[in-house]
């Protein structure tokens, strides 16, 4: 039985890779920070660790030849200064903690699958962003990917696969932003932001569990966007949502400032604009179960 070591395994993300991991007969050891989180199922089975005082329990590695690593503080909360250093820090000091122990104890890891995200390609409404794309935006979020794609990228000089996926716009009913997006809907209250042109290349959160599963099971190296291969505008997004939840769109598309005031720096996660391409993943192989929105929102929706 393959046994694989998962960072952020009660997030959002973690939770659905978890499961995929258990539906393909693999054990599953994990990190937690929390004490009283920690289990042990028989396939399920979870270890302490501290990166602020660089306290990691060494068993957690017995066994494991692939890491997925997912943690890291959500980027969905006001952005303060002292919290921006935090987003930075719970994904560099996390990912140094891990190489560091793994080349003290020699551990045999052959695979660090780490996850990244799509707002490292600068905002346009034109470009169409693939893996090879090097120019870095020049926003936070631009700043933290470039840092903590760095961190990860090590794990290489210890001889060990590394693949970094390039996450989207999750989408899932159980958290995240689809039920934010939808919550002033049901109240009649729905609208797009800005000009709602920007691109958002979202995904479904089943697809990016199976892709990760995907990337484990064949070792593929490199950089890979996490992303479903039809991206839709905000306005498009909006519309989809508001006819499969049969509500009414009767208010303006929300302008920019209005979302400055409300929610800080991180209102630009609502007008950036990335249109992304998922073509070498499908090329290495990988099939989607939802290319297109409208039948990945009912099935999240319905």
């Amino acid at each position: 039985m393959k046994t694989v070591l998962i960072t952020g395994a009660t997030g959002l993300i973690g939770r659905e890779i978890v499961k995929v991991c258990h539906d393909n007969n693999w054990l599953v050891h994990y990190l937690t920070t929390s004490k009283n989180k920690l289990s042990s199922q028989d396939d399920y089975i979870g270890f302490y660790w501290n990166p602020d005082t660089k306290d990691i329990d060494v068993s957690c590695f017995e066994g494991v030849d692939t890491i997925i690593n997912l943690v890291g503080a959500s980027i969905s909360k006001r952005w303060t200064s002292d919290y921006k250093k935090e987003i930075l820090s719970s994904r560099t000091n996390t990912a140094q903690l891990l190489f560091d122990t793994i080349k003290a104890n020699n551990f045999p890891i052959k695979h660090m699958i780490s996850a990244s995200a799509i707002g490292v390609y600068p905002n346009s409404q034109t470009k169409y962003y693939d893996e090879d794309y090097d120019e870095i935006s020049n926003t936070f979020l631009g700043h933290v990917v470039e840092k903590w794609e760095a961190a990860i990228n090590q794990f290489s000089s210890l001889g060990i696969k590394v693949s970094k996926i390039r996450i989207g716009l999750v989408l899932s009913e159980k958290g995240g932003a689809l039920p934010e997006i939808i919550k002033p809907m049901r109240l009649g209250a729905g609208a797009a932001f800005g000009d709602g042109q920007q691109w958002q290349s979202w995904i479904h959160i089943e697809d990016l569990a199976e892709l990760f599963m995907d990337v484990a099971e064949k070792r593929l190296e490199g950089v890979f966007n996490g992303v479903a291969p039809n991206p839709v505008s905000n306005s498009e997004l909006t519309k989809l949502a508001a006819k499969i939840l049969g509500k009414p769109l009767i208010l303006p598309n929300i302008p920019k400032f209005a979302m400055k005031l409300a929610l800080g720096e991180m209102h630009m996660l609502l007008f950036e604009s990335q249109r992304v391409s998922s073509q070498k993943i499908e090329e290495a192989g990988f099939k989607f179960k939802f290319h297109h929105l409208e039948p990945a929102l009912e099935d999240l929706l319905n």
